[in-house]
């Protein structure tokens, strides 16, 4: 399960380097690049499958039940893009430790950095279309904190959030593409629907499909009307724009067109919309890059032309386009990531980015000029670099695509302006920067950098001259092999010579290079031009004034709706759903009682029902006695507790107590800090309005009870019933079916808990509230605070309720109990502790520091569902055995026995975390008060 491993390690080696960090900034860049050097030798085993033209998958269990399982795929494609996010991540840690200032947290900017790794990799690695999704949000939300790494900007902030937005809203228009293609296919293995192309084709919802689909492609890779916020995510460290935005996330959605190019190209649509967005997109990029006097907007800029490009390539549909497209994604990676490292190579010694000011570096910098000078060449194509032969493949397929219609001329002569656009920014890159006078007014005396900062930009710089000069010998295989997974097929014979003769395509990029230099020789008037008509259209401006207008608009429903009172939010819902109940019921002819047969009422059921109303009708006439009504509802607890108890739940009716009990202590600690009584703030009007409510939802909520538990219907509980013992080892039915049957329900449960906990802490820590005086007889608060006779019994105890919680863990696989119970148990004890000897006591004796109990339970509930995978299972699948102790005899042994000590745990720590802070909140207000 080597792939496995690949996607898992980046995630695991981010929490791993975050930690390191403590002992030494620069231990974080080493351990990010063991992560990531180990990474890729769980990658190589598998090299030799794709490279023999077969496809590696391994499937991983995980809910079988719902056809969700861990698989992955490694074929040419994925492991191109597999290599290229490894090999240029460890190219990114090397660069970005050098970048980095030392006031900069380097141990988070690194376990950033992985968590995106491993993101980008479960995107190209993924087999299954939803484990694909789910990769894809994780690396809108890593590349979210990563662009607001410096937090303190208000640039890198908003660029950040915009960013998740656009390629948010793109994933949620995806998610729906997928499962339409899903039900279209019958299927979400990739293996399934690239084999499916002309069924799906020919599907009724092959066009809404395809429409979300390219959504989230096109807003993922920055393509046209959604190119806006790739230059405003230059807010980030250069490191992270030469990692994101020119290797990795920017190519999520054109490896996503590569990736489905078999199953959904080659239709009227496809080639009207992927065209139409590549060949914008190259255009509106290239014309914006020009004029940027920022470093690195002219390069985002460009990037933005590029990717439009290589959509264009895809949108044009052909194999050798499709072929062209993979080739320039390799070669754009290389000569893209190392002048963005170039640029900010020039800032971090020049101490600004700006063209206008930074001029003549080569007499300062000269090896870094050569550098930039060299990759600048590549991306205008100029011949002998890898930027070149791509270019020259895609002039071709322009000049193929001309013959086709009367208006495919259109085609190659934008391409062929774009690219002599390309050749003038690229031009303006090096001139700007590198000659055209001397520097001024720079903050720092720029030289050169360290050594081992330009080793980076080496590696890659030689690579855009090796595959320029040598392709056959440096990049076809792996060319070969990608283009033939992209085309489900043999690529058609494709030659990487540098020089083809004299044909359409040499012609074009002879155009393109000539165009270039007039288009530079003239910029001064094209600058005058392009400053009077800066900002007329901005789509940046456009979203952000379309997104102050829904939160305008959004905060006006809620200004409408939400008043600040909780009566009037509780009556719009109860008026929505009784309207929403009476139009599912109109037509419904069918009698309200059902066929079933009744089960007569006993006394004691007629008992505790009359109990329960008259507790809610007390309730209801007591609330604004807060201390009485707190009282009424523990008894009215008590009574669901007995019910439980008489309906043979006894599970259920010790759950019930255990919480009533910490919801009794927890209400009373928060009612030290409220008045005693609630004043009186509803009108006549108001009452009757509530009442009339409450009677309608009362009685709506009584009929469709009665109307569906009168009718016969068929259980799940037989089930469960009939596979508790063999299935789960348990005769426990409830608790096996919450550490084994249902144990991911439960897992996220706990995690909820833990979450809520924590929460709370964290708005309580710090908080001071004042505290009452007088109890409501008017005797002061502190008078007799800890009775004696009641400190010393619970610490007598004490003993007692942990050996009975640890009987409850223990027996609750087979009798009533479990992790559950047991850990309210073990917190009711520890909190009484605090209730009857005091805060600062306990305190002293029992550390209140209950986070790493509350992380423990965790680890241990998901460790012991990874360790299924170990043996070939499902996640979370349990296994038990009976064994023989001496003097104890046989005893069973459980595996979901772990899984409920992690559950015991949390809930421990959980409850004590809310409950202590909430009495050392009060001892605080009491000691403020004294």
């Amino acid at each position: 399960m080597n792939l496995t491993l690949v996607v898992l390690v980046p995630f695991l080696g981010a929490a791993l380097t975050g930690w390191v960090s403590r002992y030494g900034r620069l231990r974080s860049a080493w351990m990010a690049g063991a992560v990531t050097a180990l990474a890729l030798a769980c990658l190589l085993p598998s090299l030799p499958v794709p490279f023999a033209g077969e496809t590696l998958i391994q499937r991983l269990p995980w809910m079988p039940g719902l056809g969700l399982d861990l698989v992955f795929r490694l074929d040419g494609l994925g492991l191109l893009f597999a290599l290229m996010i490894l090999g240029m991540g460890l190219l990114v840690i090397l660069y970005a430790r050098y970048y980095l200032d030392a006031d900069d947290c380097m141990g988070r900017f690194y376990a950033y950095l992985l968590l995106f790794m491993g993101s980008m990799l479960g995107i190209v690695l993924a087999e299954n279309l939803i484990l694909l999704l789910m990769f894809w949000e994780l690396t809108s939300l890593s590349s979210f904190l990563l662009i607001s790494y410096w937090r303190h900007r208000q640039d890198a902030r908003q660029g950040a959030r915009m960013a998740l937005t656009v390629t948010g809203l793109g994933g949620l228009a995806m998610l729906g593409g997928f499962l339409l293609l899903g039900e279209i296919a019958g299927s979400y293995e990739l293996s399934v629907i690239l084999a499916s192309g002309d069924a799906i084709r020919a599907h009724p919802l092959y066009t809404p499909m395809l429409v979300l689909v390219l959504l989230g492609a096109f807003t993922k890779s920055a393509q046209f009307p959604f190119h806006f916020w790739l230059p405003r995510a230059m807010a980030a460290p250069t490191p992270v724009s030469a990692y994101l935005h020119s290797a990795t996330m920017v190519k999520a959605g054109i490896f996503l067109l590569a990736r489905l190019f078999p199953a959904l190209s080659g239709t009227p649509l496809w080639s009207a919309l992927v065209i139409g967005a590549g060949l914008t997109t190259l255009l509106i990029g290239a014309w914006i890059a020009l004029f940027k006097h920022d470093l690195k907007g002219l390069l985002a800029y460009s990037t933005v032309s590029h990717l439009g490009l290589i959509t264009l390539l895809f949108g044009i549909g052909t194999p050798l386009a499709a072929v062209a497209g993979v080739f320039h994604i390799i070669n754009h990676a290389t000569f893209k990531a190392s002048l963005f490292m170039a640029a900010g190579i020039i800032d971090h010694e020049c101490g600004t980015r700006d063209m206008r000011r930074i001029n003549g570096l080569w007499r300062f910098m000269p090896y870094t000029a050569t550098l930039a000078m060299v990759a600048s060449a590549s991306m205008a194509g100029v011949p002998l670099f890898n930027g070149f032969l791509s270019k020259e493949m895609f002039f071709a397929e322009a000049a193929n695509f001309f013959d086709q219609s009367a208006w495919s001329w259109v085609l190659p002569v934008t391409v062929v302006l774009a690219s002599a656009l390309a050749v003038a920014y690229s031009l303006r890159f090096i001139h700007d920067v590198f000659f055209n006078g001397e520097p001024h007014d720079l903050p720092r005396t720029p030289h050169e950098p360290p050594h081992w900062m330009k080793v980076p930009v080496e590696i890659l710089v030689a690579i855009c001259l090796l595959v320029g000069i040598l392709p056959a010998l440096t990049v076809e295989p792996l060319l070969a092999i990608a283009a033939d997974s992209v085309l489900q097929c043999n690529s058609p014979a494709h030659d990487l010579a540098i020089w083809h003769g004299f044909n359409s395509a040499f012609a074009m990029s002879v155009i393109a290079l000539l165009g270039g230099l007039l288009i530079y020789a003239a910029r001064q008037p094209l600058f005058m031009v392009a400053a009077r008509h800066e900002g007329l259209i901005d789509a940046g401006v456009l979203f952000g004034s379309t997104q102050r207008a829904v939160i305008a608009a959004a905060r006006a429903v809620t200004a409408a709706l939400d008043t600040g009172s909780l009566q009037r939010m509780v009556a719009l819902l109860l008026i929505s759903a009784l309207v929403l109940g009476a139009v599912g019921m109109l037509g419904v002819t069918a009698p309200l009682t059902g066929s079933a047969t009744l089960v007569p009422a006993d006394g004691i059921s007629l008992i505790v029902a009359l109990g329960l109303g008259a507790g809610a009708i007390a309730t209801t006439a007591l609330h604004r006695q807060r201390f009485t009504a707190l009282i009424v509802i523990g008894v009215l607890g008590l009574l669901v507790a007995l019910i439980f108890a008489k309906f043979s739940a006894p599970d259920l009716a010790l759950t019930q107590l255990s919480v009533e009990v910490v919801t009794i202590v927890l209400l009373l600690l928060a009612l030290y800090f409220l008045p005693q009584h609630t004043p009186a703030e509803s009108s006549r009007v108001r009452r009757v309005r509530d009442l009339a409510l409450a009677a309608l939802a009362g009685l709506g909520t009584t009929a469709l009870a009665w109307g569906i538990l009168t009718r016969p219907g068929e259980t799940i509980s037989g089930y469960f019933l009939e596979h508790s013992v063999p299935g789960g080892g348990g005769s426990n039915v409830v608790n096996v079916i919450l550490v084994d049957f249902r144990g991911f329900d439960t897992l996220g449960e706990i995690t909820v808990l833990a979450l809520a906990g924590l929460g709370i802490y964290a708005m309580l820590k710090g908080l001071r509230l004042p505290g009452m005086t007088l109890d409501p007889h008017g005797h002061p608060w502190n008078w007799d605070l800890h009775p004696s006779i009641m400190a010393a019994l619970t610490r007598l105890l004490l003993p007692l309720a942990l050996l009975v919680s640890a009987f409850i863990f223990l027996r609750g696989h087979n009798q009533p109990g479990g992790g559950f119970i047991a850990g309210l148990i073990t917190a009711v004890a520890l909190i009484m502790q605090y209730l009857t000897n005091g805060v600062e006591w306990t305190h002293r004796r029992l550390n209140g520091n209950m986070h790493p109990l509350i992380a423990a339970g965790l680890l241990v509930g998901t460790l012991t569902g990874m360790a299924s995978f170990v043996f070939g299972y499902p996640f979370l699948t349990s296994t038990f055995s009976h064994v023989h102790w001496p003097l104890v005899g046989d005893f069973e042994l459980a595996s979901a026995m772990a899984f409920d000590l992690g559950v015991y745990l949390v809930v421990v720590g959980s409850t004590l975390l809310i409950l202590i802070h909430l009495g050392l909140m009060r001892s605080a207000a009491t000691q403020e008060r004294d």
